[in-house]
């Protein structure tokens, strides 16, 4: 069955690309995790799983054990880091699939250990990734909980024995401000991780990897002081682009510009947008001044015009909050939307565009002709941001290699 007119097209070779570009990056100081979260940030895991594999991916992250079922199945030797550990009722599917585990409550590690025992397996075999908590408040323990004192070291560190099937393997922590250019929440955040290691140390733990900085971090040019920072503790160091990977450079602090790191200046040119979001004219009719266009007449025609239904509408995740307000690109020009957008349908004016026929193409997202709409374009417009913006194209929306 030939597919529905509105589709995602994926360059899974611009993706590997950009992998590549970004090990050059974190050359020599660390690893890459290639983050595959949410549907490959709505690109498609399917497809972007095993094309950063073939880059040279050994790590793959994602946010949830369904996720990583569905990386093993598609990657089989790749090491899985789930970024939001196991729910009550995973620990199974944990081990059963080989994935790792992030924890950092001491429910996850009964839920770990409970499984583990279940299955048999040996002692210090299922490795997981302790978060630290340095100041997002959003998951991870806090360095003060770590001990000696603090509540969590009986609860966490003392949990790691050598009887324990599990192995702590990493630390790591989200650097939630990388993008501003100050860089003093970067470094408080820095400095309570230290503190948090010395911790781990003393409790006689060796984890092997410092798993911190995402996108922003990398392309800051923090590699070489986060390696630093786990040379100290005898750790390698591994970094996870999400965005940049899908050829997005996050949107910096502005202050950054004169003294813009040369990384940075150097992936505005490497990285390269991987998605493009296509429909086609479905109809084509002209209307008189008057003409109401759309649910509740949020745009009356003054004049005639030509219009062109197109087949996206907000299911398919075409912001409804784009009508009158944004275009879509149709001959490689830009055409605006009139009236509300539809559940499944939208209207464009291409009264200044000839020869607009049903059949032909229209760029929702990319590049026709000497035009391009990004995902900032999108997201300024919508007050949102480009991880939004790919994440909410609809399931419906087939995504497709080219």
């Amino acid at each position: 069955m030939t597919i529905r007119s509105c589709w995602v097209e994926i360059c899974t070779r611009t993706l590997e690309e950009n992998f590549r570009f970004l090990l050059t990056l974190a050359a020599p100081h660390a690893e890459l995790m290639a983050v595959l979260k949410a549907d490959a940030y709505g690109h498609s895991i399917t497809l972007c799983g095993p094309a950063v594999v073939r880059a040279g991916a050994r790590w793959l992250g994602v946010a949830c054990v369904e996720e990583g079922v569905a990386a093993r199945a598609l990657c089989p030797e790749a090491r899985v880091l789930v970024f939001c550990g196991a729910f009550p009722g995973q620990g199974a599917a944990v081990v059963r699939h080989d994935l790792t585990a992030v924890v950092w409550q001491p429910w996850q590690l009964d839920e770990l250990e409970g499984a583990a025992r279940a299955a048999g397996i040996a002692a210090g075999s299922v490795p997981v990734h302790l978060e630290i908590d340095t100041g997002m408040s959003r998951q991870g323990i806090t360095p003060e909980n770590l001990g000696p004192e603090g509540a969590g070291v009986g609860a966490l560190l003392g949990r790691f024995t050598p009887e324990s099937p599990l192995r702590l393997e990493g630390v790591m922590t989200h650097l939630f401000a990388a993008d501003e250019a100050d860089g003093r929440v970067t470094e408080a955040q820095l400095g309570l991780l230290d503190e948090a290691l010395g911790k781990v140390k003393a409790a006689g733990l060796d984890p092997e990897w410092l798993n911190v900085g995402a996108s922003a971090s990398l392309l800051a040019g923090e590699a070489a002081r986060i390696a630093a920072l786990g040379a100290r503790y005898g750790m390698k160091t591994m970094m996870r682009p999400g965005l940049a990977l899908y050829g997005v450079i996050p949107d910096f602090d502005p202050q950054f510009e004169p003294q813009e790191p040369p990384s940075m200046t150097a992936a505005r040119s490497q990285l390269h947008p991987v998605m493009q979001w296509k429909t086609r004219v479905a109809g084509v009719r002209s209307i008189s001044a008057g003409a109401v266009v759309g649910y509740n007449g949020t745009f009356v025609a003054t004049e005639p015009m030509r219009l062109a239904l197109v087949a996206a509408g907000y299911a398919d995740g075409l912001d409804r909050r784009f009508g009158n307000r944004f275009s879509l690109l149709v001959h490689g020009a830009r055409a605006p939307l009139v009236g509300r957008i539809s559940m499944d349908m939208a209207v464009v004016d291409v009264t200044e565009i000839e020869g607009v026929e049903p059949g032909d193409e229209v760029v929702i997202l990319g590049t026709q002709g000497g035009e391009t709409i990004t995902a900032f374009d999108h997201a300024e417009t919508t007050g949102t941001i480009p991880w939004e913006v790919f994440t909410r194209i609809g399931a419906r929306v087939p995504r497709v290699a080219v």
